[in-house]
């Protein structure tokens, strides 16, 4: 595996954790929503990732070995809103209730972390594979 290679796997996890502390943050934004009916409220979104493969057809074949992440998409939790009774609240359903997003603060927070951590680790992956191929150039003089 080529130092350029391994700094492509490492951008494709930056790009995939970037995209994932986005929902992050986008859940915790709006964890203190209020809705007045359950269809309405927003949803926790969750990103999902996918291995990129390539494809090699060199004197030695090496098909499908790993080159990267990639956001395959992102879902909606399936997970029913939160009913909570507060009939002097304006948006009160006829039955006075609000409804609320489905989002464990806590379970995102603990997300963020664990995506930030692996963000981190991507960056120093890229920074260890630049040395190297600095430090690789430098032996030619």
């Amino acid at each position: 595996m080529s130092l350029f290679t391994v700094m492509d796997i490492a951008g494709s996890a930056l790009s995939a954790q970037s995209v994932r502390l986005n929902t992050v943050a986008s859940n915790l934004a709006n964890a203190d929503s209020i809705s007045s009916s359950s269809n309405q409220a927003y949803k926790a979104r969750k990103p999902f990732f996918s291995t990129v493969l390539k494809e090699a057809h060199n004197n030695i074949s090496q098909s499908g070995s790993a080159a990267g992440v990639r956001v395959a998409g992102i879902v909606e939790s399936t997970a029913p809103a939160v009913r909570e009774y507060n009939p002097t609240h304006p948006m009160a359903d006829e039955d006075g209730y609000i409804f609320r997003p489905n989002i464990n603060v806590v379970e995102e927070m603990a997300d963020m972390m664990s995506a930030s951590k692996s963000y981190q680790t991507n960056v120093q992956i890229a920074e260890t594979a630049k040395t190297l191929l600095a430090q690789t150039l430098r032996l030619g003089k």
